[in-house]
């Protein structure tokens, strides 16, 4: 059969419409095997192969062939009937990727907000679960640090002089520091800082401002917020915690073909993940 050549299956009640191609990209397995009528569990009937499994877990097969990534809903569950399905289809690629259970199926992510304000200034600390979604929030923010002279740290009119960037404290992977407001320092000087997070280009020197604009991108990516607190202690600090379920990296497949064999697949993670 050309691999081009359009293919019909009619899985459980089920029809699917696909390139001889991809049912080819496994040479070994039994769909590929069909093709030839090597394999007498699948009967060609009215120009329809016929297969008496599962036709909703075929479905996520198909993807898998399509795309070589296996990406499957967070509410999935049937990792281990879907896995005796890629068995039977000769995939025993996919169902060694499927034994991974552990990193194909989300989890809960939680990241927590601490801000406290002292006369002029703001603090910030925030913690979270996982260290890449930190990261790329430290990516998002950015400290400007400036020196003022003549004016209070909450005028209208911020200082003309360029303001530096300065990095953020990060005491380890999981959480960052950072703050905001004005700090007098001699006479009428004070340094002054302001803070900006992607995508919003504003610089702002507020606190409460600042924690509006942190909350509503957290929210904007996908985080719940669950619970406020006030930390007890000398200092008030309020304390915000969110969740948000975190689609684990997907598992991908790189296809080798070298002259004279079938092809050869290795698995890999890779960076399919479905946020937002």
């Amino acid at each position: 059969m050309s691999n081009r050549e359009m293919v019909v299956l009619s899985v459980g009640g089920l029809r699917f419409v696909t390139r001889a191609s991809t049912l080819q990209q496994f040479p070994e397995s039994r769909l590929a095997r069909m093709l030839n009528h090597d394999d007498q569990e699948f009967k060609l009937v009215n120009g329809e192969f016929f297969v008496d499994r599962d036709g909703a877990l075929f479905s996520y097969i198909m993807d898998f062939l399509r795309t070589l990534q296996v990406s499957l809903p967070t509410d999935f569950s049937d990792y281990q009937r879907l896995q005796r399905e890629a068995e039977f289809y000769g995939l025993y690629t996919l169902a060694d990727l499927l034994s991974q259970e552990h990193l194909l199926k989300p989890r809960l992510e939680i990241l927590e907000v601490r801000f406290s304000l002292q006369e002029m200034q703001a603090f910030f600390r925030i913690f979270g679960s996982c260290s890449a979604t930190v990261e790329t929030l430290a990516e998002q923010i950015t400290v400007f640090m400036g020196q003022h002279s003549g004016q209070t740290w909450n005028s209208r009119f911020p200082s003309q002089k360029p303001l530096v960037p300065l990095p953020l404290e990060r005491p380890s992977h999981h959480d960052m520091v950072f703050q905001c407001g004005t700090d007098y320092s001699a006479g009428d000087q004070f340094v002054a800082r302001y803070v900006s997070i992607k995508p919003d280009n504003r610089k702002l020197i507020n606190g409460t401002n600042v924690l509006g604009l942190l909350l509503d991108t957290l929210l904007r990516d996908g985080f719940r917020l669950i619970s406020t607190r006030t930390v007890s202690g000398e200092d008030k600090v309020e304390c915000f915690s969110f969740e948000r379920v975190k689609r684990p990296a997907g598992l991908a497949l790189t296809l080798k073909n070298t002259p004279g064999s079938s092809g050869v697949a290795q698995a890999k993670r890779s960076q399919v993940q479905k946020e937002k």
